[in-house]
């Protein structure tokens, strides 16, 4: 009786996974016609190109003896159009010194602008993250297919052609950005 117990919990949890699947893509979903439908949407106003200063990571109980990688070595590229919608994509060293690649869309949105050379804005990005592999798989969540949903909020401020961002890493971490503008 205990493998078809087993059999069943594995089911279950296989449906569990296929369900929060399914979320991601109904949120991918109606996210994306409406990215197509701004106007403008196509329209190429800027590129922005970004590397991480200096990142650190949450500490728990559960996770005093794992060490986690701080230099993340992050080169992301990002296109812009007049609408504030976004496209890019990163490569990075993970928490675990794996090399990454994040593949998203995004928007920004104005706080504050005192003049045309600054201002103060955020940004939420949804993609997906391609590399935690081996022992390190299920370190991210909905990993199992080798690629995990992500949304990414930001908080920064451009000067002129500057730009820097505070990126929030989920419970894990934050991270500062900074990048230049073309």
């Amino acid at each position: 009786m205990m493998p078809i117990q087993r059999q069943g919990m594995a089911i279950t949890a296989r449906r569990g996974r296929i369900g929060r699947y399914a979320q991601a893509l109904l949120l991918t979903a109606l996210f994306a016609p409406s990215c197509a439908q701004a106007e403008g949407f196509f329209t190429y106003d800027h590129g922005l190109v970004q590397t991480s200063l200096w990142t650190t990571h949450y500490s728990s109980d559960d996770d005093d003896d794992e060490e986690y990688n701080n230099q993340q070595n992050l080169i992301g590229v990002e296109v812009h159009n007049p609408e504030r919608w976004f496209t890019g994509a990163a490569w990075l060293k993970n928490s675990f010194d794996q090399p990454i690649w994040y593949f998203y869309v995004g928007r920004e949105f104005p706080l504050w602008q005192p003049s045309d050379d600054l201002e103060v804005r955020a940004k939420l990005t949804a993609g997906g993250l391609r590399g935690y592999d081996g022992d390190k798989k299920d370190k991210i969540s909905y990993n199992s297919l080798g690629i995990a949903p992500a949304i990414l909020p930001t908080i920064g401020a451009r000067w002129g052609r500057f730009e820097t961002d505070m990126l929030l890493f989920g419970t894990a971490g934050v991270m500062f950005n900074a990048g230049v503008r073309f």
